[in-house]
């Protein structure tokens, strides 16, 4: 990959950020996005799949919060919750099973974090 071309240059730090990546023209399939350049493909930008994106959520909240959801106190793992639902986390079909089951608690509780969080 050309990784000195200004146009990678210029998107890979919005790529990172949404953790996606940047792949060869070569490997390009339907599922990239294209990155062309005066007409000439450049590279690709393979996003995230639905549970991708989830576990990309949780990965950012950890490294915030210095630990993972699991080992996090009572308090910490609310800001988890109320990071992860600003962050859309729980849009996603059966995410507040899987964020449950990383942090070690029952969805009930990440039904009542979610609750007092949205002042239901």
């Amino acid at each position: 990959m050309r990784d000195g071309h200004p146009l990678l240059a210029a998107v890979r730090p919005l790529v990172e950020a949404m953790g996606a990546e940047i792949v060869d023209p070569d490997k390009t399939d339907g599922d990239c996005i294209p990155l062309e350049w005066e007409g000439k493909l450049v590279a690709g930008v393979r996003v995230l799949t639905l549970h991708d994106a989830l576990v990309h959520l949780v990965t950012q909240v950890e490294g915030e919060l210095g630990g993972r959801l699991a080992e996090l106190g009572r308090v910490q793992k609310q800001v988890a919750v109320r990071l992860l639902d600003e962050r859309g986390a729980f849009r996603l079909r059966k995410s507040i099973n899987e964020v449950a089951d990383l942090m070690g608690v029952s969805r009930i509780t990440i039904y009542n974090y979610l609750n007092s969080i949205r002042g239901e």
